[in-house]
């Protein structure tokens, strides 16, 4: 039996729906079914049973049938300013997840962040050695663990296998309950269809124009793929990224959207708000070489045919949930 955390969200449904695909039924999904979306996340997916986080340990207490959690429950706004309200949900609760896997002998496959970063001076290499800043309590949070689960792995008290996965900027169906954290394509999207055209950020960096801030999109079905690669790869421990070792622009974006759906792009530069310019990525890429050596071959979707894919097949259809 598989538990996923965070199954009624973004990534956790798609994971919760590669399964089901894959034959695996009896999944229990640990998350907080509290929006219209994120029922619909869950109407087409089979699994047993729900159970709300706060109730997730006791139940992990009396169940002797768990044998791979996948957590992807978080808090991951990152203009948080509740700094113990994020601890509490992304580090202590996922400490708590570890310690029963470590019990308890199951393997635990986790979601970190490329917000673990911060502002990307001192690179985007997954190594365990590495320290960085993050620039927001969302980054902090996730990077806490992740240091907590490097130094438990040093003193080999860690689960059978264990994984931490650095996402970088995911896109795809089933986001539309993340309101101001949807990606940058569903938002774009919206704003074409209520008003032809879409704003972006002006850049306040020196060395980026604006519309050329860079992120490493990565299409949801390919963060599923290296999952599913770690599920049937029991040997693979360690923090991985997931992205696709491809830095594109907003811009880029932006008209790959237009372009799917044949129309001129059309572009609006705005003021970013004072709030965020501080705590702001100008830039991200991961390094995907480390999971590359352990064996994972995969390709990755470029950007504009992860765009198309979302757009065409998703966003313009009668059903955009997967």
């Amino acid at each position: 039996m598989i538990l996923v955390t965070g199954a009624a969200g973004f990534i956790g449904s798609n994971i919760v729906a590669s399964l089901n695909k894959k034959g695996y039924k009896n999944i229990i999904i640990c998350d907080w079914v509290d929006h219209h979306s994120k029922k619909k996340n869950l109407e087409k997916l089979t699994y047993e049973k729900i159970i709300s986080p706060e109730n997730i340990i006791q139940y992990l207490e009396k169940s002797k049938d768990i044998e791979l959690i996948i957590h992807m429950g978080a808090n991951s706004s990152t203009t948080e300013t509740n700094f113990r309200l994020i601890y509490n949900m992304n580090t202590r609760f996922s400490k708590n997840l570890w310690k029963w896997c470590v019990n308890n002998k199951v393997r635990l496959i986790y979601a970190s962040s490329a917000a673990t970063y911060g502002d990307g001076k001192n690179g985007f290499m997954d190594s365990e050695k590495a320290s960085y800043k993050p620039l927001n309590f969302y980054g902090l949070s996730k990077y806490l663990f992740d240091r907590y689960a490097i130094k438990q792995s040093k003193k080999k008290t860690c689960p059978p296998q264990w994984v931490g996965l650095k996402f970088f900027n995911v896109y795809g169906p089933n986001e539309y309950h993340k309101e101001n954290m949807q990606s940058v394509i569903k938002h774009a999207f919206d704003q074409y269809l209520e008003t032809g055209k879409v704003k972006l950020f002006k850049s306040y960096n020196n060395k980026y124009l604006d519309g050329k801030q860079t992120r490493d999109f990565i299409y949801v079905n390919d963060c599923v793929a290296l999952i599913n690669w770690l599920i049937e790869n029991k040997n693979v421990s360690g923090i991985y990224n997931c992205g696709t070792s491809v830095g594109r622009t907003f811009e880029d974006l932006v008209k790959a959207m237009f372009k799917s759906i044949n129309i001129t792009p059309n572009i609006e530069f705005i003021d970013m708000p004072k709030n965020i310019r501080n705590q702001y990525q100008y830039y991200t890429r991961a390094n995907m070489k480390k999971i590359q050596k352990k064996g994972y071959k995969n390709k990755t979707l470029t950007l504009e045919e992860g765009v198309y894919d979302y757009v065409n097949n998703y966003l313009l259809t009668n059903d955009k949930y997967k």
